[in-house]
This record gives structure tokens, C-alpha cells and sequence, in this order.
């Protein structure tokens, strides 16, 4: 009797225990579906520790805790889930992802490309498959994306979350769920208090003050975070959970979600607070930044026509206050989450995805605005991401320094804000430097006209080679350059050289070789006072830059020959003669070709002939060669005839 006693005694136990177990998982199971995800760890991790095992615990453990922002922790019950889980075919597309996500936090990249690779396999067509399809190097693409920036702890940071930064009268406004008001409730997603806003000073010395509140009038028992100023400090765009004016508000299925509102400054108070007309109660939107002419608002919602969980639009703001219709930046968004946009002073968007290719959880990337369209993004690289989570970047262009919420390894809450600052770049300084020979005898060739062209073929400086040949130029590291030599009786040379990207000396030597200018030099006795060596020698125009007057390089060969005939007949004089087309001022005209003949003679006699040899006049449009004078209709070929250099010879 005894022994029945007893076995009666531990059945019941048994079905007690397993019924007490069974409430307990319907509690907890009720938790997670509310949103409740910081009640549900907690329930769900002391079941798993009572030794209770369930594929579908593991698996809402791992996504409560990915939701909550502690990917390490999720990677856990992630793994368990998978590992345990013989029907992987049968998991839904999207935990791989999450799953990947995870295990780069942890490090384990070789294995989160794996779970990508199946991920890719089973979800067909999103965007974040393609996207790591054609980006397997994406890692080494972000680690060789150093930005060579020093990243340290603001000194604003608390135990909790700390997330968001924007400047309002030298003050860093950011989000915290620090103790602020008393009756500040416990948020169930997170179990933390909910966001209120508070600012610091920035001081003279670069550091950041106490924070303190900022705005009671801005603040509510519900969430606030990330305003965005205009620059006159008169308006404040900020997220704050679906309140206004002491009443709260929910979806269909009674979530208080997000919803963008502006306030104006009066005697010193944000007041008129108001909800803007982009807001839905059945969806988010928030997380706003300013254009930089604060023409455009950049937001961040999960509306209808939303491509992933949340997307980044932007909505006009019109002149009298009024609101446009809201676009979807498409080419930036992906089927993951977009947040945080953040335009800077020279135009770049910045904003948070984890639905690119990245080091793990949210990375910042960057596109620029100057189209209609953003550009295709830019992971920015490490330092600034992470394997964990990166967003809310706000970056003064200017000076190459910010701000940066991250809940990177070393922080002292759950999300924390990191200043970083640019480390000065060593200055590169390079000089390009050459020797010019004969490159049949290798004799030295002194004088010789050298110039230095920049890869668009413009010229940035000249010089002659001196007794020994030698040229030298200062010159940018990391630039491609044109080297062009030219010297009577030598054919002319280019050469296209890539400077290093490290300071010293590149060494490029010139080789000329000789030309036949006798072959073009007219025969004694076939020349006369009054003839146009221009036509007797063939040249072509002498072309200047459009309205300027400086010998440019194919200029300087066609003078060149004028320079060899003078050399051959000694007792030559020359009248150089400069004339231009009808359009633009008589007077304009004239001047410019006035200074054009001039710079050839300058030219010439730069190459040792005397001054008194030649003569420069320009007559501008005096004396056209056909009909194309003023309110003449004329072809481009017939402008040209009349833009003409002559060389006269005035005596032998």
C-alpha cells in the first residue's frame, strides 16, 4: 500500500509540475506576442533553466533578444534553434538573415556568409540576397575603408540607452532612458523607461557638460528622440510616440507607435507642438533630418508601399508650411531596415541599414544628393561600423568630426554616443623631376619648353629646362599628370605619369628626337617682303584657350617653325598680325587679339630672337575675310577663316 501510496504521490507531482510548466509557457508565450519582449526573455530564460527545451522558446528567445538590440545573446538561442531544428527547409527566410546577423556579431563571419548563402538559396528574390550575391568581398571592401578615424567615449553616457545626437545653440541634443521624470513608465519591448530628451553644453575645450533636461514642454511619459533643428534654432522636428495633447493613441491592434511632430520657439519654449500631416495612426514614421536648404524632410517609416520593414522618404516642405507628398527613396532602400537618415553641410545622406552587405547589426552608409535621386551607398567603414550596431550619425563635414550611437563591445550602456575626429593625414609632398637628352647622342638639351598637364589635358605650369637639362615641378601624390616637351628642330614629346601615394621624388626623363626643319624652312630666294609665313610654312591656326591669350603647347609648335625660318634669314623682321571672329564687342575683340599678337611675339623672343625683329597687333574683327560681320547668320567654318594669326614680313 505504501508503494502505491507513493507512486500515486509523484504522478500527481508530475502532472501538477507539468501543468504549473505549461501555464508558465502560455504566460510567457503571451508576453512576446504583446511586445512584451523584456517580460518574455525573462520568462522564456528561466524555463530553458528549469530544463525546459522547445524549438519555438528558442526561437522567440533569439528573436526577442535580436529585437532588443543584444545580437550576442541572441546568437545563442539562434544557434540552439537551428542546430536542434531538422527541418531547416521549413524555417521562414528571414531568420536566416537575423541568424547571420548574430553570428557577425560574434565574429563568426565564415559561418554567417554560409547561413547568407542558404538565405540567398531559399528567399529568391530580395534585394539584401542579390546585394551579398554581388558582394561576397564585402568584408574586405569595409575593413580596406579605414577612415582613419580616432572614435572615444563622449562623456555624456549613462548605464542605460544613450542614442542620437543633433545641435540646437551649441548644445548636443540626444535621447536617454536615464531616470527624468518621475512618473517616466517601464517600456514592456525593452523594460527600460521611455526616451526623454536631454542636452549638453559643448564647451570650450571640446567636452560635453552634465546633461541636462531639455525641453519639458517637448517631453511627455512616452518616448521622444532624435530632433533635427533648423538652423535659426526657431523649429524642431522630433519622433515622439503617438501623443498629443495628453492623449495617447493606438493602431488597430493597440500598439502606440511613432509618429513625426514640429514645435516652435516662443520666449524661449518649444511650444505649438503638432503632429505633421505625413503621420498615420496605423503605421511609424520618424527619425527626420533637414535637407540642406530645409526644403525637404528625410524620414524614416514602415507605411504602405514601405519595400522592407522600414524605408527612407522624402516629403517637401513648402513655402507656407505645408507638407508634399511623401517618396520613397527607392534606389536606397532594401527589404531590411533603413533609419536614421542624416543629410551633412555638404550634402551627403548618411543613414543605418542592416539590409546591405555589412560588419553586422545596423551600418551607417552614405550616398550623395546631388541628383534628384541619391547615389548608389557606401558602406563608410571601420572605425565608424562595427559588428554590432551603428546609426544615428551626425558629422560636421567641415571639420571631418562627429557623433555616433553604437552598442559596440567597451560601452558603458546599452546604446552610447562616441565623438570622432579625423586624424591629421600625413601631408604628401612629391616632386616630379626629368632630364632632357638628345635620345640619338644623349647629349643634354638645356631650354627646352617643358609642360605640366593634368589628366584633362590643361595645362598648370611650364618651365625651361636649365643648363643641365633639368625640369622640376611640385606636384600631388596620387594624381596623374601629362609631361609635354617641346624644342626647334626636336619632335615634341608627351608623356602621361601616375604619381605615388607616398611623399619622395619621381624621376622622368625625356627623350627628344630630332626633326628635318630644313624640309620646311622655304628655299632663299623664294621668299618676299609682304608674304605670310603662316602660309608659306603651312601652319595651322594658333589656338588660344577660349578668351584668354597664353601660348598653349600645340601653339608653341606652330611658332616653332616662325622661330627656325627667323634663325635661318638673320636680318628677318616680322609684323605678327592677330584678328578674330565678328562675335563678342568690336572693343572686346580688338583688345583680345591685340594681347594675343603680343604673346606670340613674347614667345618668340623668349627663344633668343630680338625684340626688334617683330611686332604684334591685333585688329580684331576689322578686317574679315568674308561676310560674316554682325547679324550675319554663318556656319562655324566661316567664323573660323576669320579667326587667323598672320606672320608678314616686313624685311630680309
Amino acid at each position: 500500500m505504501k508503494a502505491k501510496y507513493l507512486l500515486v504521490v509523484t504522478l500527481l507531482f508530475t502532472i501538477i509540475n507539468s501543468t504549473g510548466q505549461e501555464a508558465r509557457v502560455k504566460a510567457a508565450n503571451k508576453q512576446y506576442e504583446g511586445y512584451a519582449y523584456a517580460e518574455a526573455i525573462k520568462s522564456f530564460e528561466k524555463l530553458a533553466a528549469s530544463g525546459y527545451k522547445s524549438l519555438d522558446m528558442y526561437q522567440k528567445l533569439g528573436n526577442a533578444y535580436y529585437l532588443n538590440a543584444e545580437p550576442e545573446k541572441a546568437n545563442k538561442w539562434f544557434t540552439m534553434f537551428f542546430e536542434k531544428n531538422d527541418k531547416n527547409d521549413k524555417i521562414d527566410a528571414e531568420y536566416y538573415y537575423k541568424y547571420s546577423q548574430t553570428l557577425k556579431s560574434v565574429g563568426n563571419y565564415i559561418k554567417a556568409d554560409s547561413i547568407l548563402n542558404k538565405f540567398n538559396e531559399i528567399s529568391k528574390n530580395d534585394e539584401r540576397a542579390r546585394l551579398f550575391a554581388l558582394n561576397k568581398d564585402y568584408k574586405q571592401k569595409i575593413e580596406a575603408n579605414d577612415n582613419n578615424y580616432i572614435i572615444t567615449d563622449a562623456g555624456i553616457n549613462s548605464e542605460y540607452y544613450d542614442y542620437g545626437t543633433s545641435f540646437s545653440n551649441n548644445k548636443l541634443v540626444f535621447a536617454s532612458t536615464r531616470a527624468s521624470i518621475d512618473n517616466k513608465k517601464n517600456t514592456q519591448w525593452t523594460g527600460q523607461p521611455y526616451t526623454t530628451l536631454f542636452a549638453s553644453e559643448l564647451l570650450n575645450d571640446g567636452k560635453l557638460g552634465i546633461p541636462q533636461q531639455f525641453s519639458k514642454t517637448l517631453n511627455t511619459t512616452l518616448n521622444e528622440d532624435s530632433p533635427v533643428f533648423t538652423k535659426d534654432g526657431k523649429t524642431v522636428y522630433f519622433t515622439r510616440n503617438n501623443f498629443i495633447n495628453g492623449k495617447q493613441r493606438t493602431d488597430k491592434n493597440r500598439t502606440t507607435l511613432l509618429k513625426l511632430y514640429k514645435a516652435t520657439l516662443t520666449n524661449g519654449v518649444y511650444a505649438n507642438i503638432e503632429e505633421l500631416p505625413i503621420n498615420s495612426d496605423e503605421y511609424s514614421t520618424g527619425h527626420a533630418a533637414l535637407s540642406t536648404d530645409e526644403k525637404t524632410l528625410y524620414f524614416a517609416s514602415d507605411r504602405p508601399g514601405t519595400k522592407g520593414q522600414s524605408d527612407l522618404f522624402k516629403v517637401a516642405i513648402n513655402p507656407n508650411g505645408s507638407f508634399g507628398v511623401p517618396q520613397n527613396l527607392e534606389n536606397v532602400n532594401t527589404p531590411g531596415r533603413e533609419t536614421f537618415p542624416f543629410v551633412s553641410n555638404d550634402n551627403q545622406l548618411y543613414f543605418a541599414t542592416d539590409g546591405r552587405p555589412g560588419l553586422g547589426g545596423l551600418d551607417i552608409f552614405v550616398s550623395g544628393l546631388e541628383n534628384e535621386n541619391p547615389s548608389e551607398p557606401q558602406n563608410i567603414g571601420i572605425p565608424l561600423n562595427s559588428p554590432k550596431d551603428d546609426f544615428a550619425l551626425y558629422i560636421d563635414s567641415k571639420l571631418n568630426s562627429g557623433y555616433i550611437t553604437s552598442n559596440r563591445l567597451g560601452g558603458k550602456g546599452f546604446d552610447d554616443i562616441y565623438k570622432f575626429e579625423a586624424v591629421p593625414k600625413p601631408v604628401c609632398v612629391q616632386e616630379l623631376v626629368g632630364t632632357i637628352t638628345d635620345a640619338e647622342t644623349r647629349e643634354i638639351l638645356p631650354n627646352v619648353q617643358i609642360f605640366l598637364l593634368d589628366s584633362e589635358q590643361n595645362e598648370i605650369g611650364s618651365m625651361l629646362s636649365d643648363s643641365q637639362g633639368k625640369y622640376s615641378f611640385k606636384v600631388d601624390c596620387a594624381k596623374s599628370y601629362i609631361i609635354k616637351a617641346n624644342k626647334i628642330a626636336y619632335s615634341n614629346s608627351k608623356v602621361k605619369i601616375l604619381i605615388p601615394e607616398i611623399s619622395g621624388t619621381t624621376n622622368v626623363p625625356i627623350q627628344l628626337k630630332k626633326e628635318l626643319m630644313q624640309e620646311i624652312i622655304p628655299a632663299e630666294g623664294s621668299i618676299k617682303i609682304g608674304d605670310d609665313l603662316a602660309k608659306l610654312l603651312n601652319i595651322k591656326m594658333i589656338y588660344f584657350n577660349l578668351n584668354k591669350s597664353f601660348i598653349r603647347p600645340d601653339a608653341a609648335l606652330e611658332l616653332s617653325k616662325i622661330l627656325a625660318v627667323m634663325k635661318l634669314y638673320p636680318n628677318m623682321k616680322i609684323a605678327v598680325k592677330s584678328h578674330t571672329d565678328c562675335r563678342a564687342t568690336a572693343k572686346y575683340n580688338k583688345n583680345l587679339s591685340d594681347k594675343r599678337a603680343k604673346s606670340s611675339v613674347a614667345w618668340i623672343v623668349a627663344q633668343g630672337i630680338n625684340n626688334g625683329r617683330l611686332s604684334g597687333k591685333g585688329y580684331g574683327e576689322t578686317q574679315l575675310l568674308n561676310k560674316c560681320a554682325d547679324n550675319v547668320k554663318c556656319t562655324e567654318a566661316e567664323h573660323q577663316a576669320n579667326r587667323r594669326s598672320e606672320f608678314i614680313i616686313v624685311a630680309l
